[in-house]
């Protein structure tokens, strides 16, 4: 009976030596790898349109009567409260392993609702800071931006109100213009919510090309001040890649012209049919990631198209009984409310850093 065990014996210290020469191998082998690669540390960006987060009190400068206590959507702290749980779920989602480094917001009343999404969700563990001022908009709904500040240095923000050829400021979002430091370069982000289609496309076409050609104006004061700036720019434009105002008063395009710098690269034209809303039968591409040539060609902060994707959890749909497929399942359909998340699906962008 010992025999057997003893050719056991030698048999598994055979192994056991097999087994320790492959770690000790692979071992070397990764640090050889590890030296000969510089580490690539991602940065990664999020925009997301949270569909009507307003707080639950009666703002009197504001239209904000239907989201308050007795308001036709009868909107509640409880419902509030859900509906932070439910944006930092897609937060906390929306990137893997660990949330977004930036997430650029548009439809949040104040700084209050924010305040509440750091505090009272899980979102509070990651250190993130807030950029918010209130605009001109007669809703009281603005553009924010949050930021994790043991990730960025923050440089500087500024908003930029839409003011029409009379000098007249619209009623609209402004423009956020955010610069951060990382540990190896400058990042720039715009944030938008351009105006919308509500009294339809061709009526408020112009109002958009304006929000456009501010935008533009705001890239072209970067470049003047950093002539190879790395910049981003996020927003719900309410209109899609190919609209005009995107193509001719941004001048964005659809493909890099490596001869030509300083363009700006509409990486969300890639994603068709795929869409960022739905609107009856047809998904349409109204949240969008641009960028500046000199991030798809640079050394120390790059990215690729195949970087941007939409954000798309099952989670985020319901079975659309009327037009067919799926549509997004939203805080309230029509006066009812769900409880769902929004009307909008988020976008990301993952940026690559090399030190």
């Amino acid at each position: 009976m010992r025999l057997p065990i003893l050719v056991l014996t030698k048999e598994w210290k055979k192994v056991q030596t097999s087994i320790f020469i492959l770690i000790i191998a692979g071992f070397f082998g990764r640090n050889c790898v590890a030296q000969n690669s510089p580490p690539d540390r991602s940065i990664s960006v999020m925009f997301y349109n949270v569909e009507n987060l307003f707080d639950a009190e009666n703002d009197p400068v504001t239209e904000d009567d239907e989201f308050c206590p007795g308001g036709m959507r009868n909107w509640n702290n409880y419902r509030l409260k859900v509906k932070l749980n439910q944006i930092s779920k897609v937060v906390m989602a929306a990137n893997g392993f660990e949330p977004p480094v930036i997430i650029g917001l548009c439809e949040v009343e104040n700084r209050h609702v924010l305040e509440r999404l750091l505090s009272q969700t899980p979102l509070g563990r990651f250190n993130y800071r807030i950029v918010h001022k209130n605009s001109p908009d007669k809703r009281g709904i603005d553009v924010a931006m949050l930021y994790r500040a043991d990730k960025l240095v923050p440089l500087r923000y500024k908003y930029h109100p839409l003011i029409d050829g009379g000098g007249d400021t619209l009623s609209s979002r402004e423009i956020l213009e955010s610069s951060f430091g990382t540990a190896n370069d400058t990042l720039h982000v715009l944030v938008n919510h351009w105006p919308s289609r509500y009294r339809g496309q061709a009526e408020t076409e112009s109002d958009r090309l304006l929000a456009a050609t501010q935008l533009r104006n705001v890239v072209e004061s970067i470049y003047r001040k950093e002539p190879k700036a790395k910049i981003i720019i996020l927003g719900d434009f309410n209109d899609q890649p190919d609209n005009a105002s995107l193509k001719n008063g941004l001048n964005a395009v659809v493909t890099d012209h490596p001869e030509q710098e300083g363009e700006l690269v509409n990486l969300s034209a890639q994603w068709k049919p795929k869409g960022t809303l739905k609107h009856q039968q047809s998904w349409q591409i109204f949240d969008q990631i641009i960028v500046s040539d000199f991030l798809l060609s640079g050394e120390k902060l790059s990215c690729t198209p195949a970087d941007t994707h939409i954000v798309e959890f099952p989670f985020l749909f319901e079975e659309d009984s009327r037009w067919g497929g799926k549509r997004l399942f939203r805080t309230y359909r029509g006066y009812r409310y769900t409880g769902g998340f929004s009307d909008h699906l988020p976008v990301v962008l993952r940026i690559h850093t090399i030190n």
